[in-house]
């Protein structure tokens, strides 16, 4: 599904002002909430914008003899997420206990997976141009419960703490130091997001927190990362530092190249990077300090004794491989070969989900590559002018190919075509139905075309003289034409007709 694919091998990035040479390295961990009705160890709501502290079950409270239930579903959603970055399902995973104190987590620990993660190791494979490709390495990916949010913009003296959030289900997918770049991260991200989007688990929604990324970043001397690879020692990658919390492409790639500066002033002045979890701050587009970076020995995990170890069956895990959709490498691969698209074209609609689906609902029973042109250029343009997704879109995929059927039968003109576009994305109605009440159908009597034509040479002789010594000047008669007509002749044909006449 991949040949048309070149994998380009990792390049350093330049990092601008550095006095010396520098490679930066990136490894993501990118927190994606489960869609699921109910959280991982509660039937407690997830639905987002609730009333603060209204979908808190006793559990998510941490009341006491309350035990946490484990959601099959937001098994089987990590399962389909491992399958879907081709990783390793592990039949057997445990839960541990994170301790640390946050005062929007009721329990005073987290329920995580640290030991005995429910997905082992996989791959991404991020575009990076058109045919180009990098592989980016999964570690694991593992179940946690989310914390609830503290708010401290309410009252001068006091915060609250909502903790609806408490208890929803997240996937934290861990990857390798693979990424070298700010826009690469952003690309790695964005990869990850279309993936679960077509899978069905994560709803990708950074703006409500559905998809958050941690980014460790670390600069070292070139080849360090070489050696690195060869080695697998993280000592010769320098000291990252973790930024917490980021929850935009943009923000991504701005906070990585700002923390790449600030570690390359420190080694340059002949300091030391201390290991630290740091903040972006976009208003003054700098990263600060927020705690040291603990290890996983700082959080004292142990087994949760109230969980048993998780068993699950091969048989199950094949079950939900064979249901699985296209994903979108394969789908961008048949969109170039089933309708002759090319990379550019194809990843454009590929890039959601229900674009891609729209698409090949116009698609049916038209041409390819003019049902992608209209749908990108027309359709996702007017939908990007009035700020409104595919999901909400006025035009149908039944009324857009209504619309490029009638260009095909010659029913109407390009011209036409964008008018009764306009029509049915702001009025709506049958395409077909429009065109005979409106009487917009193109005219296609060569006679009556070779009329208009004969009227616009007469009526302009010098035109004539000057189109015989210049023929470029004949789109100005086939210009009059159209005008005199009211865009209905067919261009064609007034193209031949206008040259025929005029001898050229």
């Amino acid at each position: 599904m991949l040949d048309h694919l070149a994998f380009e091998a990792p390049k350093p990035s330049k990092i601008a002002g550095a006095k010396e040479d520098w490679e930066l390295v990136i490894g993501m961990e990118v927190h994606a909430q489960v869609s699921s009705n109910a959280k991982l160890f509660s039937g407690a709501s997830t639905k987002f914008g609730a009333e603060p502290n209204s979908n808190v079950a006793f559990v998510d409270a941490a009341m006491p003899g309350m035990l946490p239930v484990i959601n099959e579903y937001c098994i089987e959603q990590a399962v389909r997420t491992g399958l879907g970055l081709k990783a390793e399902i592990n039949l057997v995973s445990a839960f541990d206990r994170k301790n640390y104190f946050y005062p929007d987590l009721p329990q005073g620990y987290q329920i995580s997976q640290l030991y005995h993660p429910i997905v082992g190791e996989g791959e991404v494979i991020v575009d990076m141009g058109p045919g180009v490709a990098r592989r980016v390495r999964i570690e694991r990916i593992h179940l946690e419960q989310d914390a609830g949010k503290s708010i401290h913009d309410m009252d001068p003296n006091m915060s609250f703490v909502d903790l609806n959030r408490t208890g929803v289900a997240l996937m934290e997918i861990v990857s390798r130091p693979d990424i070298r770049g700010p826009e690469e991260a952003a690309a790695y991200v964005q990869k990850i997001r279309q993936i679960l989007r077509y899978l069905g688990t994560c709803d990708g929604n950074m703006q409500e927190g559905s998809l958050r990324a941690d980014v460790n970043v670390s600069v070292c001397r070139p080849g360090q990362y070489e050696r690195y690879m060869e080695t697998q020692d993280f000592d010769h990658l320098g000291t990252r530092c973790e930024i917490k919390n980021m929850n935009s492409m943009r923000f991504i790639q701005a906070a990585i190249d700002v923390e790449a500066r600030r570690q390359i002033a420190i080694l340059e002045d002949g300091g030391s990077v201390t290991q630290e979890t740091r903040l972006y701050d976009p208003d003054k587009n700098e990263t600060r300090s927020m705690r040291s970076k603990e290890e996983a020995h700082d959080y004292r995990y142990f087994p949760c004794p109230d969980l048993l170890p998780l068993e699950i069956e091969q048989a199950w895990v094949d079950d939900i491989a064979a249901g699985l959709p296209e994903l979108p490498d394969e789908k961008k691969a048949r969109f170039v070969t089933e309708f002759g698209l090319s990379e550019y074209d194809a990843g454009v609609l590929t890039a959601d989900v229900d674009a891609a689906t729209y698409f090949e609902a116009v698609a049916a029973g038209n041409d390819g590559k003019l049902a992608a042109n209209w749908v990108i250029n027309e359709l996702f343009g007017r939908l990007k002018k009035d700020d409104t997704d595919i999901s909400e879109c006025p035009v149908s995929p039944t009324q857009l190919g209504g619309v490029i059927a009638l260009i095909a039968k010659g029913d109407i003109s390009g011209k036409i075509a964008k008018d009764l576009f306009e029509i049915v994305y702001t009025e709506g109605g049958d395409p077909a139905e429009i065109v005979a009440a409106r009487g917009m159908r193109q005219v296609t009597d060569t006679g009556a075309i070779e009329a208009a034509v004969d009227t616009v040479i007469a009526d302009n002789p010098a035109q004539v003289e000057k189109a015989k010594g210049n023929p470029k000047l004949a789109g100005w008669f086939v210009g009059q034409v159209m005008k005199a007509t009211g865009g209905k002749a067919n261009p064609k044909a007034v193209n031949e007709i206008v040259a025929a006449k005029l001898g050229l």
